[in-house]
């Protein structure tokens, strides 16, 4: 007979994720070891419960925003390659949904997300209950449903009995390196308390495998034959190089046979930035070096690459006419772009495979790569240097930051100008050291995610969070968790006193800088904004919650606060860094698309229209 052990639905859901484990070539690592939590009338009463009294090993931390702590979730998976998550706890309606953008941010960058909202009562008995929006469509439609559209897996337990199910195929997806990605699991808040007699199996120790998949010889013919059809190949290193733990593979192909490389900026810093065949970012925010390679080469070779929009520039980089696309992935959805050929197997596995049988071959490159490579160089040791009249630069200050770090630092970035300057100038430490989110592109992300990404470190291992002053505005939530858990954090928020991105983009296409700049109202009624520039104290804002400030609006000042925070600070920093504005990168031999008004009043703006035209015939169409 079965033993089995009475318990309710949430206690039951802990003991399982306290059970679970992930093997990746013969390492072993506990895959659940915390949750983040925000209690609420949809969860304290049952997950909370379970919480509090059942015995497990899952630390609790506190979030104080419902996005935010979920973001800090991705972070920690993400900086530990997808090998342990941090679930995230809500209550219903608003708590609820404040998931969704972060469930959007780790499918798109495929990153394990565990979400476990409360919902509404399945005996729809206390209907509408506290904070429940009825959908007058369906009654059994929650507000939850909006996750079905961002998760790769969904399930709302009705029965106490379904949590078997919806948590075995939970762990299914959240381990599979090619489906994973959110997966939300609600939770209806009389199911989370009501008992059920679970199988004791149902809680015996699970292993999860990551079982490398390896090319059968056909693919692997298929792929050399590609390749030696070819005299000036590119590759691009993608983060599926960084999860598949294949850096010194990838590092090993490009050296025997002679193929240089741009980086995603999920690939960046896999190998070293001063690589001879490492030409840096490549696409929208990509360098010189590798925008100008890539534009002639004859076949494109993506490793663990989606070629996103900003790596392809919109389909319009890769401009020679006999250019062909070879991909290796492990996904089938992400190969087959750009009309490729497209391998499906581990990405170190198919590089040693694909290596071994191309044999001495090599590309047809001289001089080439070591010139552009050196060109490259010497543009960005200017901005190290730059000196601006008017003050601290973006470029000068993300220099200096960049100068200080030890190699063991991690730097994390999100979203506006930053990550630009981050792909293009950067030059990261050791692998595992340049952690930037530019999937979704997620405002809040750097900050917030900055919190798991120290949770997931090494002792040894300083966090520096590159944040612009719009992003710090929109969601800092986490800070507070910082201070609470003597999480130390640098948080670098660059002041350029407006979204400086989107300015900078707007204005390239005939804008004014209209609604893109912080500007104050100069009296009730107006329709635009056009006062002053408002300026904000963020070393203020950051005493205020418990950290330690510092305002600096010159590079001695700069120089100054960072080396009194890792000489005497203990727990979180703000960097107030006052920057002139528009001293960020510029792009360099690339084009991104954006839609631009057919018809306009303003001539700079038809006139950018057309510019828009050209880049669009020239483009690729797949």
């Amino acid at each position: 007979m079965t033993k089995t052990i009475r318990l309710t639905m949430a206690q039951a859901l802990l003991k399982f994720l306290d059970n679970q484990y992930f093997e990746s070539d013969g390492v072993e690592n506990k895959f659940v070891n915390g949750m983040f939590g925000i209690f609420g009338h949809g969860c304290v009463t049952g997950v909370g419960e379970a919480l509090e009294y059942e015995d497990h090993n899952l630390t609790f931390y506190q979030g104080k925003n419902e996005q935010s702590m979920a973001l800090a979730a991705v972070g920690f998976a993400k900086q530990k390659k997808r090998k342990e998550i941090i679930p995230c706890l809500s209550s219903v309606g608003p708590g609820a949904i404040n998931m969704v953008t972060a469930c959007g941010c780790a499918t798109a960058n495929r990153i394990p997300l565990l979400v476990l909202p409360g919902d509404t009562f399945a005996t729809r008995q206390p209907d509408p209950v506290l904070q429940q929006a009825e959908i007058f469509s369906s009654v059994g439609t929650t507000v939850n449903d909006a996750f079905r559209a961002v998760t790769h897996y969904f399930d709302r337990i009705n029965r106490p009995e379904q949590l078997m199910t919806a948590a075995i195929n939970a762990m299914r997806v959240l381990t599979d390196p090619v489906d994973t990605g959110a997966v939300c699991l609600a939770l209806p808040q009389d199911v989370e308390s009501e008992a059920y007699d679970y199988p004791e199996y149902f809680f015996r120790k699970r292993v999860w495998h990551n079982d490398r998949r390896y090319l059968t010889q056909a693919q692997v013919d298929r792929a050399v034959e590609v390749i030696k059809a070819s005299k000036k190949p590119f590759m691009v290193l993608g983060g599926g190089v960084v999860y598949s733990e294949a850096g010194e593979a990838f590092k090993a192909f490009a050296e025997r046979h002679n193929i240089p490389f741009g980086e995603t900026q999920a690939g960046k810093g896999t190998v070293a930035w001063d690589h001879e065949y490492n030409l840096g970012g490549v696409g929208v925010t990509g360098t010189k070096a590798a925008n100008l390679i890539a534009r002639d080469a004859d076949l494109i070779f993506g490793v663990g690459t989606r070629f996103s929009d900003f790596t392809t520039s919109s389909k319009w980089l890769y401009q020679n006419p006999d250019v062909r696309f070879l991909t290796l992935n492990v996904a089938p959805f992400d190969a087959f772009k750009m009309d490729a050929e497209g391998i499906l197997g581990d990405a170190r596995c198919g590089l040693e495979q694909i290596s071994e049988t191309l044999g001495d071959w090599k590309a047809d490159y001289g001089d080439e790569i070591a010139e552009r490579k050196a060109e490259w160089n010497a543009i960005v040791d200017s901005f190290y240097e730059e000196e601006h009249a008017d003050g601290l630069s973006q470029r000068r200050a993300v220099a200096e930051i960049n100068k200080f770090m030890t190699d063991d630092d991690i730097v994390v970035c999100a979203a506006g100008s930053l990550p630009g300057d981050l792909q293009r100038m950067w030059r990261p430490g050791k692998p595992g050291t340049y952690h930037v989110e530019y999937g979704f592109s997620n405002m809040g992300y750097d900050l917030n995610g900055a919190l798991g990404v120290k949770l997931a470190a090494e002792e040894n291992q300083d966090v520096y969070a590159m944040v612009g002053d719009g992003g710090y505005i929109m969601l800092n939530a986490e800070i507070h968790t910082m201070v609470q858990e003597q999480a130390k954090v640098n948080i670098m928020v660059l002041d350029n006193q407006g979204w400086g991105c989107i300015e900078d983009l707007q204005n390239e296409h005939g804008g004014n800088s209209y609604g893109t700049v912080f500007l104050s109202r100069n009296k009730p009624g107006d329709q635009a904004l056009l006062g002053e520039r408002m300026m904000v104290d963020f070393a203020k804002n950051g005493e205020s919650l418990g950290c330690k400030g510092y305002t600096c609006t010159t590079v001695e000042e700069l120089r100054v606060a960072l080396q009194d925070s890792r000489d005497n600070q203990t727990g979180p920093c703000v960097f107030d860094v006052k920057v002139v504005p528009k001293t960020m990168t510029q792009g360099y031999n690339s084009w991104w698309r954006v839609g631009v008004a057919e018809v306009s009043k303003s001539p700079e703006v038809r006139e950018a229209r057309k510019v828009l035209d050209k880049y669009v015939s020239e483009a690729r169409v797949y």
